[in-house]
């Protein structure tokens, strides 16, 4: 199966249990879970689930989380300041 979109998350968001936890909490389709030592793990086979909400965008320090389109134009969506 193709994935459409990928999510890069900043080291320094992935490294903070407050961050990783809201965004566990925010996304609607599980892309996010708790991997080893309470870092951020991304769940790649939910990644085709991704309804583009935005409430990973919003959920951390603007810049710090990016919704990667690989298709079309490749838009990379991220929170502006």
């Amino acid at each position: 199966m193709a994935l459409f979109i990928n999510v890069e998350v900043d080291a320094a968001v992935a490294r903070d249990g407050e961050l990783v936890k809201k965004l566990i909490e925010v996304c609607p389709v599980n892309i996010f879970a708790t991997g080893s030592g309470g870092a951020l793990q991304i769940v790649e086979p939910n990644l085709d689930e991704c309804t583009l909400c935005e409430l990973c965008l919003n959920a951390a320090p603007p810049g710090t989380v990016r919704v990667v389109k690989l298709y079309g134009d490749k838009e990379v969506l991220t929170r502006k300041a």
